[in-house]
């Protein structure tokens, strides 16, 4: 363990050594550096130790480490001792809850998270749900908790399951494989799934599989974290929501840095609201008694890039606009138009996240007849103008 350092408010021209404890095996963890690292390059003072570390692996400075501050996923009492002990500024960026790590912390929202999870759901139609994810870990619970709530708070019941993974923190793709299959089962179908991550999303789908149950048609399944590699490796591919790791290691960058010089008032905890969900092949679907709504909400998808009508849309599904209209309302709680409205919004909010294109080439891709416009619609939907939307993205200001 490296000696304790007195903690001294830092000149603004001294170089600083800030150690990086967050794992790079995950997208999650590497879209954090990168946040770090973005900080980084626009203050040339700052030296970053990083090391190559999976989520199982212990995660501490060399003991020869005589550094300024830390970034950490502070995941148990003994690294928050440890952290502690070497006098030095520290910023969590876990949301797992550790009471000896009373360090200021910068991670996820979850309760916009599980929220995100729900409004996908519902507005595919499901009317089921349930949650899956590994047993006896707090910070598990509380997403859990957070989406069996919002699940209660629309009148509806959340089935939930757990398991407890054989070794280490991630559960083999073949464990528990039975008993995952005969909770499925037991559910009402069609049903949507939220699991705790990619892993345990995968093990939904391999028992789904075991009792030949469709993905998505009978059971769609939704990660709360989006591993790219994970996901797209998986059969069928699996939705995952995409957090705002960057956002949150940049932040967690700012924050490190005042503490550095001195500044006392930063918050204990700061929320980051996820980004968007990755809609793959696992939730692709709607689960909707009346064919002809399925079909004008696929329409509606299909073409979100262009300026499509209502009467386009009441055509392609062989159905009155009335009818159509009625119909949406039932089923959905809004109309066609709301629809049409609410998609060109959200292929418009990717193009600002993926972006570089101006606005008045995102308008146009998304379906707006004109760049005014599409900002008017875009504030008024969304709250912010487009152009401070995409300032807000990345928690870069510049």
């Amino acid at each position: 363990m490296p000696s304790k350092k007195p903690n001294h408010p830092l000149r603004r021209d001294k170089t600083v050594s800030v150690a990086v404890l967050v794992d790079t095996s995950s997208t999650w963890g590497r879209r954090i550096i990168d946040g770090i690292n973005s900080f980084a390059k626009q203050n040339a003072n700052w030296h970053l130790y990083v090391e190559n570390r999976g989520m199982d692996e212990k995660l501490r400075v060399p003991t020869s480490w005589r550094g300024d501050g830390v970034i950490a996923r502070v995941s148990s009492p003994r690294m928050a001792l440890e952290l502690k002990e070497l006098g030095i500024p520290v910023v969590n960026v876990s949301g797992i809850v550790v009471p000896e790590a009373d360090f200021p912390k910068v991670t996820t929202d979850v309760i916009a998270q599980t929220q995100m999870a729900l409004n996908d759901f519902w507005e595919r139609g499901f009317r089921h749900f349930a949650y899956f994810s590994q047993r006896a870990v707090s910070y598990i619970a509380f997403q859990r908790d957070a989406f069996v709530a919002a699940v209660n708070a629309r009148h509806m019941d959340c089935s939930v399951y757990a398991i407890t993974s054989q070794a280490g923190k991630e559960p083999d793709w073949s464990e528990n494989i039975e008993s995952i299959a005969t909770w499925l089962g037991s559910l009402p179908k069609p049903v949507a799934v939220l699991s705790w991550n990619a892993s345990c999303a995968r093990s939904v789908i391999f028992a789904a599989q075991s009792l030949g149950l469709m993905v998505p048609e009978e059971i769609a399944v939704l990660s709360a974290t989006d591993d790219d590699v994970l996901c797209e490796s998986t059969h069928p591919p699996i939705s995952g929501i995409v957090l705002d790791a960057k956002k949150i290691g940049f932040i967690a960058a700012e924050n490190l840095e005042c503490l550095m010089r001195g500044d006392k008032t930063l918050k204990p905890a700061r929320c980051i609201p996820p980004l968007k969900i990755e809609n793959r092949q696992s939730t692709d679907t709607f689960a909707l008694s009346d064919p002809a709504v399925v079909k004008a909400l696929s329409f509606i998808r299909e073409n979100a890039s262009k300026p499509i009508q209502v009467l386009d849309v009441a055509r392609e599904a062989g159905l009155s606009r009335r009818v159509l209209e009625h119909r949406f309302n039932d089923l959905l709680g809004r109309s066609p138009g709301a629809e049409i409205r609410r998609t060109h919004i959200e292929r418009a909010q990717r193009m600002l996240q993926e972006t570089r294109h101006s606005i008045a080439a995102i308008a146009e891709a998304a379906g707006f007849c004109s760049p005014e416009y599409f900002a008017t619609y875009f504030k008024a939907a969304v709250g912010t103008t487009p152009l401070e939307y995409r300032r807000s993205l990345s928690g870069l200001n510049h």
